[in-house]
């Protein structure tokens, strides 16, 4: 199936674990270098003191970088999440929101380092704030990322 950011919106909006947690995506740029993100509390996303449960915070930004990724660079490209860590810096309350981003240096930079066949694993940050612009959380993906090669012939 060829992807649209429209198709891929309402897809990853009607996606049970996000649909039952509250993840709400917003708005994907039609040219696969953003994505916006967002999450209500409410009382089957809280955790046991009633912030945000700190597995729907990450769940809220897990895929998006790579997906993004995927429809930049085209089929070409073999693109996998290799590693992530989150580190909490406050309480989420009320409504939590993320814009996942990639830039042209960065598929730049991904062509060139890639272009020999070689695996390329770039570390991206995303931040994840409250209502007020506050950082909730940040979350440092690593993505793995290589060129296919053409098939050989026998």
């Amino acid at each position: 199936m060829k992807w649209t950011a429209r198709k891929l919106k309402f897809a990853l909006n009607i996606y049970p674990p996000y649909l039952f947690a509250g993840v709400r995506v917003t708005e994907i740029d039609p040219e696969w270098r953003e994505l916006h993100v967002s999450m209500k509390l409410r009382w089957f996303n809280q955790n046991a003191v009633g912030t945000h449960f700190g597995g729907s915070l990450y769940s809220m930004v897990d895929p998006h970088l790579m997906l993004l990724l995927m429809q930049a660079l085209g089929s070409d490209y073999v693109v996998w999440d290799k590693s992530a860590e989150i580190k909490f810096i406050k309480p989420g309350k009320g409504c939590v929101h993320s814009v996942v981003r990639i830039t042209e240096e960065d598929l730049e930079e991904i062509r060139r380092k890639t272009a020999g066949g070689d695996v390329y694993r770039p570390q991206f940050e995303l931040t994840i704030l409250d209502e007020e612009g506050g950082t909730v959380a940040t979350v440092a993906k690593v993505i793995h990322i290589r060129c296919r090669q053409p098939a050989r012939s026998a």
